[in-house]
């Protein structure tokens, strides 16, 4: 058996390809948002990582900031209309969202693999 942890890719390669974190050959995801049960290559289990909302809290945080801001910002400078606002903002909401919603998972994910995180417990 080979030594996985020769071939172990680094966070940011991982999370930015959506791979495994510790062999680096097989998908993250399992569709587009779904996570996978567990990775075909080196048989990493990834029912232990457990991102729950974080990463659509930062996705939406970074997305308003952004959108809003701009929106600001063109209203203040120009005065469109309201259906010009809707034809620009939407479509990058839309890209925003959908485009950092995988990659915020996926870095989640691969800095709780790299960092040892576990649920917190009691004794």
């Amino acid at each position: 058996m080979q030594d996985i942890s020769a071939t172990e890719p680094t966070a940011l390669k991982a999370s930015l390809l959506g791979i495994c974190p510790r062999c680096g050959q097989a998908p993250l995801f399992d569709g587009y948002l779904g996570i996978g049960k567990s990775c075909a290559h080196c048989g990493l289990d990834y029912s232990v990582f457990d991102v729950g909302d974080g990463a659509t809290v930062f996705v939406i945080l970074i997305a308003g900031f952004i959108v809003c801001g701009a929106a600001l910002v063109v209203e203040v400078k120009y005065s469109p209309p309201y259906w010009v606002h809707a034809l620009i903002w939407l479509p990058l909401i839309a890209l925003l969202v959908l485009g950092g919603l995988r990659l915020v998972k996926s870095a989640l994910m691969v800095l709780q693999y790299k960092n040892r995180a576990g649920e917190g417990r009691l004794e």
